[in-house]
């Protein structure tokens, strides 16, 4: 789909850092000439891209970026500009009437312009900020709140279910044991939750501005991640100072695993979350369908309760279940307890990569039409 123009005149070249693009076509009111001239740049040297402007274009730029503050690259629009309006710069003039290309979706369900995603990752960064400030903005224990957090949960788990109910935990102490399965189910599960919410929660933003989809999704998981490496340094800490005083737990070398087993939640979290909001565009009471599952699926995985303690004839339903050996590996390496084996880890790395790519082509198919149907 194209539509004509007539503008004719001069051009400009101007080389722009990756943050100052990023930050101008995040600017909701920017022209549409301007923003075609920042996506697709002449020329693209990381951290640099090299844009060729109309005159008029030039002016609206160049006025975005005093008003952001970027005063270099204001400066260098000015002198480019200066030097094709007083002659210094000669260039030919041209008649363009070249067809503008508007941006649209790629139907190819194996499209996944994945090495378009890294061209964003300043984007990313960006909403891991705005997610980090909003969240914690005039709060007053800001990111302690993950640590209470924890800390009030594993006490709940350790009270119900190891005092009261006397769930075994392999003769780990049930603190540590219980901490253990809320640190790697909390990302997971928040990550899932918010991934799956995607197209609706941020409706507004992607009918506006265009960037790879897959964008605000990978950031979720990154803002997360902040979170789970809070509660995994506290948990480091109460592990060191238990071994220093009581000596009862032995890591091994399971938990060098660690970042195969983040990478397994992520993958998860990721790959189930396009594919529930892939629905929900359509299917709108799926949301509370999830909330609800993500309850039923933590009594389906060994959170709470180590594998050897479920009967013979129950076990194939956790064995079936690709997030067991995550569980089970991660306790298995700092805390000594845990029931797998490396073959099992294999195999849910496997399940991860086919529910990552299912959930990949069916976000892809449905990119094209979310903003019809939300």
């Amino acid at each position: 789909m194209t539509d004509d123009c007539e503008v004719t005149g001069q051009t400009i070249s101007v080389s722009f850092s990756s943050e100052v693009r990023t930050a101008l076509m995040m600017e909701i009111d920017l022209s549409r000439e301007a923003r075609i001239a920042l996506e697709f740049p002449r020329g693209e040297v990381a951290p640099h891209f090299d844009a060729t402007l109309s005159e008029m274009v030039a002016d609206e730029l160049l006025a975005r970026c005093q008003q952001l503050g970027f005063m270099a690259s204001a400066q260098r629009i000015r002198m480019e500009l200066d030097g094709l309006r007083s002659g210094r710069r000669q260039s030919s003039v041209q008649n363009l009437c070249a067809p503008i290309t508007v941006i649209g979706p790629h139907r190819g369900w194996l499209d996944w312009r994945l090495p378009q995603l890294w061209r964003y990752r300043d984007l990313v960064g960006l909403l891991v900020w705005r997610d980090f400030v909003s969240v914690y903005k005039q709060t007053i224990l800001g990111p302690s709140w993950h640590i209470f957090q924890t800390l009030l949960t594993t006490l709940t788990f350790t009270v119900i279910f190891a005092k009261i109910a006397g769930v075994s935990t392999d003769g780990a102490p049930p603190f540590f044991f219980y901490m253990a399965g809320t640190i790697q189910w909390s990302y997971f599960a928040n990550s899932l939750n918010s991934i799956s919410r995607t197209f609706v929660s941020n409706a507004g933003l992607l009918g506006k501005v265009y960037f790879h989809r897959l964008v605000i999704p990978v950031s979720v998981l990154v803002s997360n991640l902040v979170a789970f490496a809070i509660q995994f340094g506290m948990f480091l800490l109460l592990l060191a100072m238990h071994r220093a005083f009581a000596g009862t737990l032995h890591p091994n070398a399971w938990a060098l695993l660690t970042p195969v087993f983040l990478i397994l939640l992520a993958g998860y979290a990721l790959g189930l979350g396009i594919i529930v909001c892939a629905l929900t565009i359509r299917y709108r009471d799926l949301a509370h369908l999830v909330t609800f599952g993500i309850q039923l699926l933590m009594y389906a995985t060994p959170v709470i309760y180590p594998f050897s303690v479920v009967p013979e004839r129950y076990r194939i339903v956790l064995q079936l279940n690709p997030l067991t050996p995550v569980m089970e590996g991660f306790r298995l390496g700092f805390l000594g307890v845990g029931s797998v084996e490396p073959s099992h880890l294999a195999a849910s790395f496997g399940i991860m990569l086919v529910v990552l790519s299912l959930g990949l082509m069916l976000f892809t198919h449905v990119e094209q039409t979310f903003m019809d149907t939300v």
